[in-house]
């Protein structure tokens, strides 16, 4: 699955999402379910809903569930009663951005943001979420300086209602080389100036080790230089986009201790595109490679 259809997983949230209520959760895992793997307990585990869209969500659930995974990201309210059943958490919420390139960078998208986010905010709330994804946009021209001060300006409207429901607005660090090019949230400096601008905890960074090894590398001493601006973390194999195993350059046991010494409580997600025939093989090994 090439990365354009991240960006449309995203996109095509179902009509209405800011609408649905959270009323009708469904209780946790029924009886007679498969025995969950017992991790260490040191990592909180989730997966991208987007790398395993052939699975339904259900199917994604119940498998995450006997691995020992704890969330399941990039899912908004439509999906959230399928989490529910199985007592796992939308430990990365979206469906209030408008896309990756169209964010808060620029002044044009503001009116349509700030609406909504604040339709967004209270639902996730509601059922008992704390993250809620957001993105910087494309650059177009735009300098650093003016990219902060935009953001700043439309953020500011919607973090006191965040604060109040406990949310946090988390903005993702994308690589502009190759994936994404012209994002201006392509390096962690930047989102961790944004961060100290806002002055508010409920502002924090999605750090993607995939991402950031290519535009910045230096993953560990970043890491550990950044991580109070840090709320959530996504992985995945450099070069490819693939499994994070010995076919790739980075080596995430030692990148997860670092983050287990900073204290990180948080979500470790899983955003690899399966290249090996057992999808479901690849991602119980990469739990397994992160569970330190």
């Amino acid at each position: 699955m090439p990365e354009p259809d991240r960006r449309t997983a995203l996109k095509n949230v179902p009509a209405g999402t800011a609408a649905i209520t959270v009323s009708g959760m469904i209780d946790p895992l029924p009886a007679g379910a498969a025995a969950v793997t017992r991790l260490q307990g040191n990592i909180n585990h989730a997966v991208c809903r987007w790398c395993f869209s052939d699975m339904t969500v259900e199917a994604l659930c119940a498998t995450a569930k006997q691995m020992g995974i704890k969330g399941i990201d990039l899912v908004g309210p439509h999906d959230w009663p399928v989490l529910q059943k199985y007592g796992l958490q939308s430990s990365m919420c979206n469906g209030a951005e408008i896309s990756l390139t169209e964010g808060w960078n620029d002044r044009q998208y503001h009116r349509q943001l700030v609406k909504s986010y604040t339709d967004m905010i209270p639902l996730v709330s509601k059922a008992g979420y704390k993250n809620l994804i957001c993105f910087s946009g494309n650059r177009n021209g735009m300098d650093d300086e003016t990219g902060l001060k935009n953001c700043m300006e439309g953020l500011r409207q919607v973090l006191p209602l965040a604060e109040k429901h406990g949310v946090v607005l988390v903005m993702e660090l994308l690589n502009s080389k190759i994936d994404h090019q012209d994002y201006q949230c392509n390096h962690t400096a930047w989102g961790v100036e944004l961060a100290k601008r806002t002055g508010s905890e409920n502002f924090r960074l999605l750090y993607d080790i995939y991402h950031m090894q290519i535009d910045e590398g230096d993953v560990i001493r970043t890491i550990q230089g950044s991580y109070p601006y840090i709320a959530h973390y996504h992985t995945a194999g450099v070069p490819g986009r693939h499994e994070i195993d010995e076919t790739q350059e980075l080596y995430y046991p030692a990148i997860m201790r670092a983050i287990k010494e900073t204290g990180f409580k948080g979500f470790v997600a899983q955003e690899f595109i399966p290249a090996q025939p057992d999808k479901l093989a690849s991602l119980k090994q990469a739990i397994s490679i992160c569970d330190v």
